[in-house]
């Protein structure tokens, strides 16, 4: 048996946020915040804008604060209602513009003969195919930016906010996009030793690297989303890689079991060595203090010098506590307009917890898609007369084994709830399918190695949730066979 802190560790490195299986719901009492239309001023042919000029004092009309998806997509949004220039802040703790963050487990960690991405290339938009948002794109438009300075503290009478360097910013309407940090493991385990790393910014991509281009055994600790894109990126290296998860097969929180088992025999092909259900009693260091192996539970040991822990992630909610926490998915309590409780604050991206309108729950996604359409339907409710309540549709999608010379590049994309009975079709080489179905309604949909067209069609499938025969769907004998089985079912519903 599992030594206690084993035990304790084991419940950690399980507790990931799990939005796709948040069930439970409640109602939302909150005061309801009325804002004048904004209308955008004249479009003027002028090409160089105001910069700063109107920042003669601290009052700031509308803040920002955070660097990440949400936050770049928010700003694009403003400059489109022509409400940005010099009116415009954005505080973030990063040295870099907004940036598409999903990149740091995927491109970034290519070995260098393959082409691994880089600033400037995946700043904000270009992941939707937007303009590139360089610091020079904000300087443009008039978006004061304070680079490396995080909000420590918020006077929610006053409308001030301080930043670590001593900035005192009066707001008019403030947009928290804070996102999520890291978990670790703790420093009396071995969580802070050399050589063990964690990845949320580019600081920690660039760390990670420096430690793969002199490593020689990799362990990941993790088996979800960041555990399976770095363990991937590690194999293109060519490297001695484990990885290492409590939960019985990769992605317990999406993932069928059947589904993980062909993943998982993937990346045996590709070298990477698994051990699932096991818990990590510390990480050891060697004589020179830097990280040597990994102790599991069982008193066994793996060797390591390079440790990445891929163990979730939690909110950043600090200093915003007083704004209104969620205690049941964690994050920030907002509506269907991205409003909190504090008239004039809203909050975005992974950071909220928002009602979830087609399944009538209140939930809280970490992923990228709700990061940008969330800035994106915030800032139209706060500059214009929209007022729809967001009705997000669950979307994730993942992308490993990309890199050139690669036997097998895979990309799966998943739609809807997964709930209910499944019906797997395929044989993964070339693509599989995966269907939950629930009181004979097709919830979701996830799909490996599918054209646009086809992961175009997953979802309007799982957003009309129609009645779908199963033994039919059981018989298919093809992936389009089924999915042409599912748009007969979509169009019989009309």
């Amino acid at each position: 048996m599992p030594s206690p802190s084993a035990s304790v560790l084991r419940l950690r490195m399980a507790a990931i946020s799990n939005s796709l299986t948040l069930k439970q719901g409640f109602s939302l009492a909150r005061p309801q915040t009325h804002f004048l239309t904004r209308v955008p001023p004249p479009s003027t042919s002028i090409k160089f804008r105001r910069c700063y000029a109107a920042f003669a004092n601290d009052n700031r009309e509308y803040v920002i604060v955070g660097g990440g998806n949400a936050a770049g997509y928010a700003a694009r949004t403003f400059v489109e209602h022509g409400m940005a220039d010099a009116r415009l802040c954005i505080v973030t703790k990063e040295p870099y513009a907004p940036y598409e963050r999903p990149a740091l487990t995927k491109a970034y960690l290519f070995p260098p003969d393959k082409k691994p991405a880089r600033l400037p290339g995946f700043h904000t938009c270009v992941g939707s195919g937007g303009e590139r948002q360089t610091p020079e794109w904000y300087k443009e438009k008039g978006i004061e930016m304070f680079y490396e300075d995080p909000v420590k503290d918020i006077d929610i009478e006053k409308q001030t906010l301080t930043t670590i360097s001593g900035k005192l910013l009066k707001y008019g309407s403030l947009i928290i996009a804070t996102g999520c940090t890291a978990s670790r493991f703790p420093e009396k385990i071995g969580g802070n030793l050399p050589g063990v790393h964690y990845i949320r910014d580019v600081a920690d991509a660039d760390a990670l690297i420096l430690s793969l281009e002199k490593a020689k055994k990799v362990v990941v600790v993790g088996g979800g989303y960041i555990g399976m894109e770095v363990a991937a990126a590690a194999a293109g290296w060519k490297l001695d890689t484990t990885i290492i998860f409590p939960e019985d097969h990769f992605l317990q929180r999406l993932f069928t079991p059947s589904l993980a088992r062909r993943y998982e025999e993937l990346y045996q092909k590709n070298g990477v060595k698994t051990l699932k259900g096991a818990s990590i009693k510390n990480l050891e260091a060697g004589s020179n203090g830097h990280v040597a192996a990994v102790k599991l539970g069982d008193g066994s040991i793996v060797e390591a010098d390079t440790v990445i822990i891929g163990i979730g992630a939690k909110p950043a909610v600090s200093p915003f506590e007083r704004v209104g926490l969620n205690t049941d998915v964690g994050g920030i309590q907002v509506d269907g307009m991205f409003r909190t409780s504090i008239p004039g604050i809203f909050a975005v991206g992974d950071v909220a917890a928002f009602p979830l309108k087609i399944y009538n729950r209140v939930t809280r996604v970490e992923h990228v898609d709700h990061a940008r359409r969330s800035a994106q339907h915030c800032v139209k409710a706060l500059l214009s007369a929209q007022t729809h309540m967001y009705d997000y549709l669950p979307y994730f999608y993942s992308r490993v084994f990309e890199y050139e010379g690669s036997p097998r590049k895979v990309w799966w994309q998943f739609f809807g709830d997964n709930v209910g009975e499944t019906v797997e079709i395929g044989n993964f080489d070339p693509k599989i399918a995966t269907f939950w179905i629930d009181s004979g309604k097709l919830k979701g949909v996830l799909l490996e190695s599918g054209s646009p067209e086809e992961f175009q069609l997953l979802s309007k499938l799982a957003r009309s949730q129609p009645l779908i025969d199963k033994a039919k769907l059981q018989k298919a004998t093809s992936v389009e066979e089924a999915l042409e089985i599912a748009r007969g079912s979509l169009q019989a519903s009309v």
